[in-house]
């Protein structure tokens, strides 16, 4: 059984389902389709879509960070977090456990300007990394999300310029890397290796999506064991109504 999987950072859920977001979810017709950064609390909004479950976790903070999934597949546990109170009180993960495999979406913390959140997000890189080798003691993980970081100098428009910026700076790459090399297959890059100017987010001053001055900062990563499975991986930059755009998986299960 072929599974289509998208995931996307809305960047607040309310305006963009005022702009495209329905005809999307539509026209995609994902068996999971995976937000980051909905920006609301619980009865803020009805949304359902026939067919589908839907899973909602809300950061503490209202208006920021948030993540969802809607999946046509009832799955046989859900988790919410990282079990860890330091990391859980924004929304970031939602874990859904089905018969072959985990599925997570995830925020991952912006490290901000002057990477004043640095020493926070280097705690949650290693926690998220133990929490995924954990879950993988039982079976393949696959995870999703904004990441917010650009891996390689090909995964931005001006690598130079950004060394030090949040998203791009050594240590956030270290700790890809190192994620990477746990054991898990960043699965755009496992179809097009070498490929240039593909990107799923653009800053909204300097007219950076007109001049495709972006960075690819959004994921599906797989367990290595998966390799097989996977089918194809794409970014989907085409679609507006967010300063992202969705990414999509399909994987043979």
């Amino acid at each position: 059984m072929q599974l289509k999987l998208v995931s996307w950072n809305v960047n607040g859920l309310r305006a963009v389902v005022k702009k495209n977001f329905l005809d999307v979810f539509s026209e995609m017709d994902a068996d999971f389709f995976c937000l980051q950064e909905t920006k609301l609390q619980a009865g803020q909004i009805d949304l359902e879509f026939e067919g589908y479950e839907s899973y909602w976790n809300y950061a503490v903070k209202k208006g920021y960070s948030g993540t969802a999934i809607f999946t046509k597949h009832k799955p046989l546990s859900v988790h919410y977090g990282l079990g860890i109170e330091n990391h859980d009180q924004e929304g970031r993960v939602i874990t859904l456990e089905y018969t072959d495999f985990w599925l997570l979406t995830v925020y991952t913390p912006n490290s901000q300007n002057e990477l004043a959140r640095i020493g926070y997000r280097m705690e949650w890189e290693d926690d998220f990394r133990a929490y995924l080798k954990k879950l993988e003691e039982t079976k393949p993980v696959i995870v999703c999300g904004d990441l917010n970081v650009a891996h390689t100098e090909i995964d931005l428009k001006n690598p130079k310029s950004n060394r030090k910026s949040a998203g791009f700076s050594d240590e956030e790459r270290s700790k890809f890397t190192q994620l990477l090399d746990s054991g898990y297959i960043d699965t755009f890059r496992f179809f097009h290796p070498d490929v240039t100017g593909r990107y799923s987010w653009w800053s909204y001053r300097f007219n950076a999506r007109k001049n495709n001055a972006g960075w690819r900062i959004d994921y599906f990563l797989t367990s290595q064991n998966l390799q097989n499975n996977l089918v194809s991986a794409e970014i989907h930059d085409s679609i507006l109504g967010s300063d992202h755009c969705p990414v999509s998986l399909v994987v043979s299960i």
